[in-house]
């Protein structure tokens, strides 16, 4: 059982995962002194810089990438780094094939094949990848249902397995087991269902309260029950029904009601990007990352990609404080947040060397 830090903004700094810019970095760097000063938890890897219109960041060759996970898990000294990417397959892929990495197929296309055999060659091959990398959070499988095909964020970029809950979750399955062989962990994505958008909640805000249907918490459901969930991503998206006030990303009646108490899942649970404009549009980072933490959320993504903040976890540590000290964030929060980080942490294998 990990020791908590003596501080409480040592505690906070774990609840992060952050991108950055650059294919190598020093002890300079705004990500190392994060690591180093701040206890980040974790880090996110992108293939472009968006908020630049860079077609090249973090991700250039196997080789570079290996060495650039090392160099970030040396400045980790009391826990290892979460190692965070979106290797989805297909059209959502940071390691593609001009920079040297294994082509694989999408969801969309491992649904419609119902292969079983070509979903665990495909998966295995990612994981393998992966791990090879030193790379230990793949932001994967979506388990979203493809009940609306032309969805621009979903359907359209066949990332979803199916409309079937059945087949999703077969698919899913595969894939958790063949990431969990190569001790790389899985993210079911995206809570409590992005499939039947009609907006990608990246470019603003996305209503899903008339196209919506419970149908989609079947795959979450099942998948924590079978207790192949490591963690769940919520999704920028609202509901009027299951929160008037909050998009599922910081809603309490969506983390604590719905996903801890319906569904019974008591794992990690964290935001997606919360730099995408569905929150930007709404809130401030600030406050954003204080409702996402005082709702019940254990790590926040800001992705550092579609927009660009080198200090941004300078500026929200203070601000998390400030919200406890006011108790707008039970302290409490922040440390049940860090151990579920923690215990999740305890079942990373060895780094590759």
């Amino acid at each position: 059982m990990a020791t908590p830090p003596n501080s409480l903004e040592k505690l906070i700094g774990q609840l992060f995962i952050l991108g950055f810019k650059g294919e190598s970095i020093d002890q300079h760097h705004p990500i190392a002194e994060d690591i180093r000063e701040r206890n980040l938890g974790g880090v996110i890897l992108f293939d472009r810089q968006l908020a630049e219109k860079r077609d090249q960041n973090n991700i250039t060759s196997p080789s570079q990438v290996q060495a650039l996970v090392s160099s970030l898990q040396d400045y980790s000294s009391s826990t290892p780094l979460f190692v965070a990417i979106d290797q989805e397959g297909g059209m959502v892929r940071r390691l593609k094939a001009k920079t040297g990495f294994p082509e694989t197929n999408s969801a969309g296309n491992l649904g419609t094949e119902d292969d079983a055999t070509g979903t665990a060659i495909h998966a295995a091959c990612t994981a393998k990848t992966l791990h090879k990398l030193g790379i230990n959070l793949n932001l994967a499988p979506v388990v979203d249902l493809n009940t609306f095909p032309e969805n621009p964020v979903i359907g359209k970029l066949q990332r979803s397995f199916s409309a079937a809950p059945d087949t999703v979750i077969r698919h899913a399955a595969i894939w958790i087991r063949e990431h969990t062989k190569e001790k790389v962990f899985s993210c079911l994505k995206h809570f409590p269902g992005h499939g039947s958008s009609q907006s990608d909640s990246h470019l603003g805000f996305t209503d899903i309260s008339n196209s919506w249907h419970t149908k989609e918490l079947i795959p979450f459901k099942t998948l924590i029950q079978d207790k192949l969930a490591h963690c769940v991503m919520l999704g920028h998206l609202y509901h009027e029904e299951l929160d008037p006030e909050y998009p599922t990303s910081l809603s309490p009646a969506v983390v604590n009601t719905l996903l801890r108490k319906q569904l019974d899942f008591q794992g990690l649970i964290l935001t997606d990007d919360l730099q995408m404009k569905a929150i930007t549009d709404q809130y401030g980072i600030e406050e954003a990352v204080c409702l996402a933490l005082a709702a019940g959320v254990d790590m926040i993504i800001i992705g550092n990609n579609l927009e660009y903040v080198p200090d941004v976890l300078q500026r929200v540590i203070p601000a998390v404080l400030i919200a406890v000290k006011e108790n707008r964030i039970p302290e409490t929060r922040i440390h049940t947040a860090w151990q579920r980080v923690q215990t999740m942490k305890e079942q990373l294998g060895p780094q590759p060397q």
